[in-house]
């Protein structure tokens, strides 16, 4: 008995410390983003962001004169109780009492420091990167040697406003459509309802690339391309056969009783699905629609295919591609820039993940 016990803890501390061992790994990246959009530019080019936690750092104490010292760069050196070469001196040679001696400069006009470790952090945060980004704001930046860099904004507040003008259509136009179609095929009854379910299911196989060109085309006719109707009707039917397929098989495990109740009351399949179905099937809704948002918000080729490179329609991750493009080594920007773009989707899941795993299991168990 106790060793079935033991057994079951031993289980149960193996799979929960897997598990925080995953999460752990998956925060950490996401953990360096946030830190390092709050740090300057040359704080991100010189150092880690996780120099932000307590860290021993080498700092000088005191600078010596060479020529005071009489020594030759090039042959073997002796300064501080320490021999070396002018190589292993600009390395960095230790002291016996645990200082470090460094040669700073070059042969002719240098100077050599003496460091020691001491226990630091960098907490050097503003709110610079995040006013550049989304406000379009030029800044002035000032190197350590003393060179000033004006540096161009990227203004990110028109294609946020742009990702939410496709991504919540988007979103709630094939949450409507696929429950209406859920509905049918789970409580009505008419002539090719299981072909028609067959082909629904099918059409998740298919990759929606071989499918942009032809769509392309009758938009050109249609006079769609380039608009957002465009891309809202090219989300919500690349979105309609994973819909319809989860909201069915949550739709058609609710209770039979429930809604035979209703028609024995005289209700309508209309009056039965906005008054019974739609109130009962909110995890499954909700699960769809944390899938749907964050693939339409973090979508760039359907968006790069039907809204092209208009900058009045441009979207958060054709104006990151951008950003990446013109600002390749201004990570500051990059960071600023990506975790802007990750604080929605990041809301929207944390708001609804009390329904994600009822929907992602509906279905699964009847009875």
């Amino acid at each position: 008995m106790k060793s079935g016990r033991r057994q079951k803890q031993l289980s149960r501390l193996l799979v929960n410390g897997t598990l925080l061992l995953f999460v752990v790994l998956w925060t950490i990246p996401t953990m360096g983003i946030f830190i390092s959009s709050f740090r300057n530019r040359d704080d991100i080019a010189t150092s880690g962001w996780w120099n932000v936690f307590p860290h021993r750092e080498w700092q000088p104490v005191g600078e010596i004169d060479p020529k005071a010292l009489g020594v030759d760069p090039n042959q073997v050196m002796d300064i501080e109780g320490v021999q070396g070469t002018f190589e292993e001196f600009r390395a960095g040679i230790e002291t016996p009492d645990g200082k470090r001696v460094t040669w700073i400069g070059n042969k002719r006009l240098g100077r050599v420091e003496l460091q020691q470790q001491v226990w630091t952090t960098s907490w050097d945060f503003s709110l610079d990167n995040y006013e550049q980004v989304l406000g379009g704001q030029d800044f002035t930046f000032t190197s350590a040697d003393g060179t000033v860099d004006v540096v161009p904004g990227d203004n990110m507040v028109g294609a946020f406003v742009n990702s939410l003008v496709v991504a919540i259509p988007a979103t709630v136009i094939p949450i409507l459509i696929a429950a209406f179609a859920a509905y049918a095929f789970a409580w009505m009854k008419f002539p090719g309802r299981r072909e028609l379910f067959i082909m629904v299911v099918a059409l998740q196989v298919v990759p929606l690339q071989i499918a942009l060109v032809p769509i392309l085309r009758d938009y050109r006719v249609l006079s769609l391309n380039g608009t957002f109707l465009g891309i809202w009707l090219a989300h919500t039917g690349f979105g309609l056969a994973l819909a319809t397929f989860l909201l069915y098989s949550y739709i058609s495990s609710l209770p039979r009783e429930i809604l035979e109740s209703a028609f024995v009351d005289g209700a309508s399949h209309f009056t039965a699905f906005t008054q019974l179905v739609l109130p009962l099937s909110v995890p499954a809704l909700a699960s769809f629609a944390i899938f749907q948002f964050l693939w339409v918000w973090n979508d760039y080729l359907v968006a790069l295919i039907f809204l092209g490179g208009n900058p009045e329609f441009e979207l958060v991750t054709q104006r990151m591609a951008a950003i990446v493009g013109a600002r390749g080594q201004d990570w500051h920007l990059l960071t600023a820039g990506a975790f802007v773009s990750m604080v929605l989707p990041l809301t929207v899941f944390f708001a609804l993940q009390r329904y994600f795993l009822r929907g992602l299991l509906a279905g699964s168990v009847k009875g």
